[in-house]
Parts: C-alpha cells; structure tokens; sequence
C-alpha cells in the first residue's frame, strides 16, 4: 500500500512523495509520521485517508471536520502491546491516557486491542465505562478529585492513582464508610510520586523538588507509605510521570532505577507488598518535518531494559509494568479538514488565508504555540508557490492555526487538512464565539462512519436558562 514517506521536507509534499514509497503499514510507527498510515493521493490528485477520499468526506459531513483513521490507531495499540510482551519478561498493562481524546469510539478501540485507559474525571470513567472497558483495566488520576468523583470511582471498581495527603486522607475515610455496605468492593490504589526528574534538558533535580501540582514530594514518601500501612486502603503500587511530547530516550531509561528505590522501601520498612508500577507516557510524535521522535517500539524496549536493570540489581522480583500513552496512540491518527474562506494579503508582510475552525476546535497554537503541517487535499500535485499564515475565524488576533508555511495558490472552497490533530483537539474544543463543535469520523476501508456529531445552533442554548423576571 502507498503511504507517506517517513521524513519530508516542506517543499515535497505533493501527490509524487506520496506515491514513491510503499511499505508495509506494520513496520511503521505512526507517531513518527506526518499523516495517518493509510493516506495516499488518488488517481484525482485528492488526499485520500482510509481509502476515503478528504473532499468527498467534507462534502458529506460538513467542515471543519476531524478525521480518525481506525488502522493508524489500532497500528499503535498493537504496536505498545507487543513490544511489551516482547521486551518485558514481567506482567505489563498499558493504558490510554484518554484525556488526550475522550470519546466512546475510541475507548471502544483501544479497549478492544487490550489496553485499558486512565481517566482524570468522572465522565472520562463514565465513557471508559459506556465503551465496555473492564473496570479492573481503569486508573483514575487527577489532583484534586472530588468526593462524588472518588465516591464513584470507588463503586465502580477503577483503581485509583492517589495524588496528594487531602485525597489520601478522604478516600481512606469514604473506604471505611463504604466498607459497611453489602456491596462494598474493596479499593485498590497507587500513589503519585515526583520522580525528581526533568526531561528537554537532561538534568536531573538531585533532590527531586520539582515544581509541580502533581504527586507526592520525595520528602513525603515515608510518612506517606507510614500512613498507608496502617490504613485500611489496598495500595497496590506506585506512580510517576516526567513530561509529554518528549523525544529523549535516557530519563525513561533511568525512571526505573529511582522508582526502585521507594519501591523496596515500601516493602522492607513498611511492609507494603507492592505488585504494580506505572511509569507514565510522554512519548513525543511528528507535527512538522523537523521532529524527530523515537518509535514506539524503541521507547518500549527502553523502559523495560532501565526498570528489568534496576529491579533485578535491587533483587526485587519485576513488578507488573504500566505505561500511560496517549499523544503517541491518537495524535498521529487524525487529521482536521477546513473549507478555506477568503485571504488577505499585507504588502511585503504576509498574506493571511482563513479558515472555517481555527482555536475552538484547536487551541494548541493559541496557547502552546504549537506548530502543525498542512496541504491542499483537493489539489495535491499543485506546486508549492506562496507563503501563507493560516488564521481561523475567531475574534482574536492570536487566532493563528499555521504561520509562514508554503501552499499552493488556494481558491476559496479548497479543502485544507492540517494533520497530527488526534490529541488534545477535540478533548480541549470550546465554543468560543458561540461557534458548534466539529463532527468527528472514522474511516476504515473504504468506509466512514460518525463518531462525534456536528453540534448545531440550537445544541448551543441547550444548557442555557433565562429567567423569567428577564423576559418580555
């Protein structure tokens, strides 16, 4: 099957660099691609996505317009399943981190390859839930869930990642509570450390107080596991994570040899039998041409070599590995079609072409400055002869989706398909300007089908109440 080339440059993706290299879609990891594993061009010189062809989907369903490419998808899954099972000779469980994109689509996928998912909320437990993930397979995270979340978290059997004293302490006492009732099930838990750890720069905070909202400080770690041990709460391991989007191998190769080393603490001084260790996700993938992140199957085999080491050297039997994945599983896998509008050209500055979404449907670039890659899907094989800022429609200045990248001369009705906007678009969409959210697809072999419906005007006022004192 033809599919993108694995690096190109900004001037060379056309209709040709798409169509020199054939390559089986498993040997790829599709976070180190620009697009989906099935994009081709079409004999029509239109990106085709899925064997669906983009402008023929945005006919159908309308833009702006996500599209989810269900072999990308489950490609990943099983490529973090694998490699596991591969590279670790230890039980390993890996978990969608799903606030990356929350959706019932697409726990059903990754819950259908075996994965389990981590949740930050209750409706993120409740769409595990409604997806048939397995209770057993559902790590609640969070640092400041509430009482009704961690109430319901408990009845419905997730396993919950215990961030700081406030919820140690309120979750050991709705335990207790509940412990009462004839359909008590007892809770397990992980708790949250700060690994002292810094990923980008490779320095290593020797203390480990690093600056964050998140987990236990390491100068807790013993009255922490004190308290635990005399609780009645069922802690069945410990947690860590050391950033997102990152493309060094070294920090996950060493997590291993400081989660260690709490890990026999637990057990030699406190007694604290723990089984299971999550050592987070922050695998990094492909926006533009210039990222160069490692595979997924090399990250794998990484974290497995740094914790097997650490385990085996301490003489501690290796515990039941987790990993918490979610850029790298759904980032690369959808694209976002736009209808191009109007431009706008200032003299020796730079000409603007606007689109239909901009940053409610994705406000990365706004308030991350995220850089992303984009072509003209209905023409594909058109040189690349202007420089163009890509803005959305929003009442913003900063409402810029792409600045400075080279395009084809675009008509108004063109079809523009930005890619890598799998994670942490549709999940952090608003409706700024009172504008619907996108409808959402999946495409598989020929076929597509809605996953997420267009939101429409009157969806809008749904939730709205005016008072009757206000009326006319």
């Amino acid at each position: 099957m033809t599919t993108v080339l694995p690096r190109l440059r900004a001037e060379t993706i056309t209709a040709n660099s798409l169509k020199n290299i054939t390559s089986s879609l498993d040997s790829l990891s599709p976070n180190q691609q620009l697009l989906p594993l099935t994009a081709i061009v079409n004999p029509r010189d239109r990106l085709e996505i899925g064997g669906c062809d983009v402008v023929e989907l945005v006919q159908r369903y309308g833009s702006p317009l996500y599209i989810l490419d269900e072999v990308s998808l489950r490609t990943a899954c099983q490529q973090y399943r694998d490699a596991f099972t591969k590279h670790y000779q230890g039980r390993s469980q890996v978990l969608y981190a799903s606030k990356a994109w929350s959706c019932l689509a697409v726990c059903a996928i990754v819950g259908a390859e075996g994965l389990g998912i981590d949740v930050v909320s209750a409706g993120e437990i409740l769409t595990a839930l409604r997806a048939e993930v397995a209770p057993s397979l559902i790590y609640f995270h969070g640092n400041n869930k509430s009482v009704d979340e961690l109430s319901y978290a408990l009845e419905s059997g997730c396993t919950i990642v215990v961030d700081n004293w406030h919820e140690l302490k309120t979750l050991d006492h709705l335990t207790k509570e509940q412990s009462l009732s004839t359909s008590f099930i007892e809770p397990r838990i992980m708790l949250r450390l700060t690994p002292g750890i810094e990923c980008h720069t490779h320095e290593y905070i020797q203390t480990g107080h690093i600056d964050s909202k998140f987990g236990f400080d390491p100068n807790e770690i013993e009255a922490v596991f004190a308290y635990v041990s005399e609780s009645s709460l069922n802690c069945v391991g410990i947690h860590a994570h050391i950033g997102s989007q990152i493309f060094e191998l070294q920090p996950h190769q060493d997590i291993g040899g400081v989660m260690v080393q709490w890990f026999k603490l637990a057990g030699e001084k406190y007694s604290l039998k723990f089984s299971e260790l999550n050592i987070g996700g922050g695998l990094g993938i492909r926006y533009v041409e210039s990222d160069d992140p490692p595979s997924i199957e090399d990250w794998v085999k990484t974290v497995c070599a740094g914790v097997t080491d650490a385990f085996v050297t301490a003489g501690l039997g290796l515990p039941k590995l987790l990993c918490e994945p979610g850029r790298s599983l759904v980032g690369s896998t959808c694209v976002t079609a736009y209808t191009i509008g109007g431009s706008k050209t200032v003299p020796d500055i730079r000409t603007y072409i606007t689109v239909d979404g901009g940053m409610s449907d994705n406000p990365r670039p706004i308030t991350y400055q995220s850089k992303y890659r984009a072509v003209v899907a209905n023409r594909m094989s058109a040189p690349l002869s202007q420089t163009v800022t890509i803005a959305g429609k929003h009442c913003e200045s900063g409402d810029i989706l792409i600045k400075d990248i080279q395009l084809p001369e675009t008509n108004a009705g063109d079809i523009l398909v930005v890619f890598g906007t799998g994670a942490y678009n549709y999940s952090m969409a608003s409706n700024y300007n009172r504008l619907p959210k996108p409808a959402a697809i999946i495409v598989e072999g020929g076929e597509s089908s809605l996953i997420i419906k267009r939101e429409t005007r009157e969806d809008l006022l749904r939730q709205d109440c005016l008072p009757e004192r206000l009326r006319k």
